[in-house]
């Protein structure tokens, strides 16, 4: 567990752990998330060289005094910066939801970075469910007063898209992305977050996310899908495959935005994408 401080003066929380000696593995969070994102994954990649951090205005990261610095642009800077300061030449990316959009912008502006990526539940294309989904819940801090609280909220809400998951899986969950403090449960990252996300928005300066997406088609790159997900479409991953004839892909049963990245199918794309660079 560390820290660095990037070129504009926030510091950056991270976690560099494993035991691998090849080339490592940097993991990118979820929009809301953070480093924690990883815990289901974590325990079947032991033999690599995990990194995990905290986006700016996330987990224990600095918050940025100007939210308009939470987007995609500066995020993969920031990443960029930890593996300069690490001194990683190559590195593979798993990237989670906002964090595979972060993946696309490094193939576009550090091609030669990348060894490989896996995108966890995410296209050049969000469903407007999904972001309608999204914007209901980012900023809008957590009811439940207690964990075990919140895992029951969690399981009612998402059992429709994840039928089946224990609740205590949703106790994880709930721990993973809630600050317990003396008067309840707080949010793991800057609630301006949404503020970022409204104006941003509104400005209409939306990438062509579709331009980043096809600057992977000479990276070797997987792309796991969440069967039940309102974010990621099965007709947006037919796209990739035609746009990206080195594609491979999987969908995972009774996932809905995002997969925990422990089941097989998941695990399975997560090597295959790692040994096609090897």
């Amino acid at each position: 567990m560390s820290d660095f401080t990037t070129t504009d003066g926030m510091r950056i929380y991270f976690e560099d752990t494993g035991t691998g000696t090849g080339t490592p593995l940097l993991c990118l969070a979820g929009l809301t998330r953070n480093s924690r994102d990883f815990s289901f994954f974590a325990p079947h990649a032991a033999d690599l060289r995990m990194i995990a951090m905290d986006y700016r205005g996330r987990g224990r990261s600095d918050y940025d005094p100007d939210f308009m610095n939470y987007n995609i642009f500066r995020e993969s800077h920031d990443a960029i910066e930890l593996l300069d300061v690490l001194g990683i030449e190559k590195t593979f990316v798993l990237g989670t939801s906002r964090g595979g959009l972060i993946a696309m912008a490094l193939a576009a502006s550090h091609p030669e970075r990348l060894a490989g990526v896996i995108l966890n539940d995410v296209g050049p294309v969000v469903e407007t469910s999904g972001i309608a989904k999204i914007m209901a819940y980012v900023g809008a801090q957590p009811t439940a007063q207690t964990y075990d609280e919140a895992a029951l909220t969690l399981q009612k809400v998402m059992e429709p898209q994840f039928p089946g998951v224990s609740l205590e899986t949703w106790r994880m969950q709930a721990e993973i992305q809630y600050e317990k403090r003396d008067d309840g449960l707080a949010l793991r990252y800057d609630p301006a977050l949404r503020k970022a996300l409204i104006e941003q928005a509104a400005s209409g300066a939306t990438p062509d996310l579709w331009m980043f997406f096809e600057a992977l088609r000479e990276i070797p790159t997987g792309v796991i899908r969440g069967a039940n997900s309102d974010v990621l479409s099965a007709d947006t991953v037919a796209e990739m495959h035609d746009r990206h004839p080195g594609l491979i892909s999987t969908e995972v049963p009774d996932r809905g935005h995002v997969p925990f990245l422990n089941e097989p199918q998941s695990l399975d794309l997560i090597q295959k994408v790692l040994k096609s660079a090897a």
